[in-house]
């Protein structure tokens, strides 16, 4: 049984040349387990081979090698905590001895005890966002760790390249600016902004949740997340089109009663203003449904 001293130089010698120490089954007994320690470690168990086909794994990794790495060349880098992962095709026998059967999972196995309930991650309510991480990891072992994402330049340059295109317009129609003024193209921005907002976008730009989740028994995707705390990113993009089509329903509607176009024409529209709203609205309430348990009304 190796020493706490021993221990501990062992883990700091392979975080000065990794922030995240790979880990299998012989290592998470010695190092992990058994005592003695003095030192937290956080785990995330995940499934990385291709083999697998996880891909919310490989999205957690990146976001867990960013925590990781800005604990390790910050302030914050100290031998009270350390960061480890074990993959399922190196370390099966770590998941047999834990019953576990699902992943990614975060467990803090901190220095004194056995893990509690609050030292396993709540994946599906706050998402593997960096941020989210490590909020979680100051909770559970009072290390703060101020997240450093490496620079993306994806969004300077799509800033630049749309306000070029816009110069360019005005350049090239200087002498006849009424496009700033047409309604119709300003209401449709506003509109897909609005669709946006409200089909939840900036709640997966702050808590980062995966896009769907695939169960690792019966291989099924779900694409609804099951509780009205949180969501899946293709949850999202259903709402959306959910949202757009009732929308596209009442811009029919409106247009039939207020249109010069002949009364044919108008009973089309009217008709298919009413059948997008009652199908698309029925299919929202289906989702409502789906997420608010014993809500007692339907479409």
């Amino acid at each position: 049984q190796m020493v706490l001293s021993e221990k501990v130089s062992q883990l700091m010698e392979w975080a000065s040349k990794r922030s995240v120490i790979r880990m299998n089954g012989d290592k998470f007994r010695r190092l992990v387990k058994a005592p003695p320690r003095n030192y937290s470690v956080i785990v995330m168990f995940t499934a990385l081979q291709p083999h697998r086909q996880c891909v919310v794994c490989k999205q957690a990794d990146e976001e867990y090698q960013i925590l990781a790495n800005s604990w390790r060349y910050s302030s914050a880098f100290t031998n009270k905590i350390f960061f480890a992962m074990v993959d399922f095709d190196e370390g099966s026998d770590v998941f047999q001895m834990l019953n576990m059967n699902s992943a990614p999972t975060f467990i803090n196995f901190p220095a004194k005890g056995k893990p509690k309930r609050g030292d396993t991650y709540e994946l599906q309510v706050r998402g593997f966002a960096a941020e989210q991480l490590a909020r979680w990891v100051a909770d559970r072992t009072d290390v703060n760790i101020r997240v450093i994402r490496p620079p993306n330049y994806a969004g300077p340059l799509m800033l630049g390249l749309l306000l070029a295109v816009i110069g360019g317009l005005v350049y090239l129609r200087g002498s006849n600016l009424d496009f700033l003024y047409n309604k119709t193209g300003w209401a449709f921005a506003a509109l897909c902004f609005v669709l946006a907002m409200t089909s939840g976008q900036m709640w997966n730009h702050i808590r980062g949740p995966p896009y769907a989740h695939k169960n690792p028994h019966t291989g099924q995707v779900n694409y609804i997340h099951g509780s009205s705390q949180a969501q899946f990113v293709a949850e999202t993009h259903i709402v959306l089109l959910f949202n757009g089509g009732v929308t596209l329903g009442m811009v029919l509607l409106h247009e039939a009663a207020t249109s010069d176009m002949d009364v044919g024409k108008r009973k089309i529209m009217c008709i298919a203003g009413i059948g997008l709203v009652v199908l698309f609205f029925s299919w929202l309430l289906s989702v409502f449904r789906s997420k608010y348990h014993g809500y007692p009304y339907r479409f």
